[in-house]
């Protein structure tokens, strides 16, 4: 294989990774060790198709404070046909080599551009200037640049659970636990359960707890699943991409919960309602909020007649929640980096520019 067509193949895997960029360094971290160390076969995949992951895991350690939780067979997708195949790496091997680490250059590069961009979308989210803070051009941010347009359905995620949760904590929301006084023979049956799992005793049937909204985690890949779940019954899938009937039914099926609501763009509102009709989930779902119902609440949070308590709220739920789910990277731990490997900016030639 010629170097134009690996790098292609490089490429698409650059462009459809997220911010945390575990494969492309996974990618950088075979060339580095092909690099320094000749005996390693890249024909060979069992050579380094576990290793490398800890070679990954060190790197991300250290940049990003994670790795991946990808399963095994996803994360060992990367070397599947049409991806980063023995033949491939060996090409990108043999340039790499040949040309002083331009490839691992070219990577790293691609990564900490992309972590540039997310730390001046990060600059957006300013507490003590909330009032100027506008969640459309925020979202464009990530829409119009390609190096963060993979990781808008997280950015998404948050945006919802930010503004849920600052309304939520401005209303003083309860939710209450009670017993059926009948059924006082049960709780004492289950009397270390009642304790430990509901809070509940013969003595106090009854129980108080702030409402809240939280968010389960990572999603996967194919951005299926739940979102965020509550504990007043409300379940939550945040749906920014095109939706088809299979991945309707995916959504809803992977939720046991009868209150969904689901957060969409205007122009997929209409597609989905017709889809959950067709395959008979429609009376699961609660409610479907668009992304003008989000930028409406937000203008109201951030400029209304609450935004001493809310708008601020909203705003450092978001810084926050974007800080622990996309860490940034030091500019003096880049540079340090750079040095022990040896890569410069002006390393790269017209072919790895781009």
């Amino acid at each position: 294989m010629d170097v134009n067509s690996s790098k292609e193949i490089l490429d698409s895997v650059i462009k459809g990774t997220r911010v945390h960029f575990y494969k492309p360094i996974q990618i950088a971290e075979i060339l580095y060790k092909a690099r320094i160390n000749s005996e390693l076969d890249l024909n060979n995949i069992e050579e380094y198709r576990t290793k490398s992951k800890k070679w990954r895991d060190n790197i991300c350690g250290r940049f990003i404070g994670r790795n991946s939780s990808s399963s095994a067979e996803f994360q060992d997708a990367i070397f599947k046909e049409g991806k980063m195949t023995p033949e491939v790496l060996v090409a990108l091997s043999l340039e790499n080599n040949i040309k002083n680490a331009i490839v691992e250059n070219y990577i790293y590069n691609k990564f900490f551009v992309k972590h540039g961009q997310m730390s001046t979308a990060l600059s957006m989210c300013n507490v003590e200037e909330y009032k100027k803070f506008n969640l459309l051009e925020f979202l464009n941010s990530f829409e119009s640049k390609a190096g963060l347009k993979r990781s808008l359905d997280k950015i998404y995620e948050i945006v919802v659970y930010s503004l849920f949760s600052a309304i939520l904590e401005a209303l003083e929301l309860t939710v209450k636990l009670n017993v059926n006084p009948e059924r006082l023979d049960i709780l004492d049956y289950f009397k270390d359960f009642s304790e430990n799992i509901l809070m509940l005793t013969k003595e106090n049937i009854t129980s108080f707890s702030n409402a809240k909204i939280n968010r389960v985690g990572v999603t996967n890949a194919c951005d299926r699943g739940l979102d965020m779940w509550s504990n007043f019954g409300v379940a939550i899938q945040i749906k920014h991409l095109t939706l088809t009937e299979e991945l309707a039914e995916d959504i809803i099926s992977t939720v046991t919960g009868d209150r969904v609501v689901i957060v969409c763009k205007e122009a997929e509102k209409e597609l989905i309602v017709s889809l959950l009709g067709q395959i008979g989930w429609k009376a699961r779902i609660q409610s479907i909020i668009t992304e003008d119902n989000l930028i409406t609440w937000f203008d109201l949070a951030i400029n209304g007649l609450y935004d001493e308590l809310i708008g601020k709220k909203i705003i450092s739920y978001m810084k926050n929640e974007i800080e622990a789910e996309f860490p940034s990277t030091d500019l003096q731990e880049k540079n340090d980096f750079y040095a022990e490997r040896g890569y410069t900016d002006n390393i790269l030639d017209v072919l790895w520019k781009n």
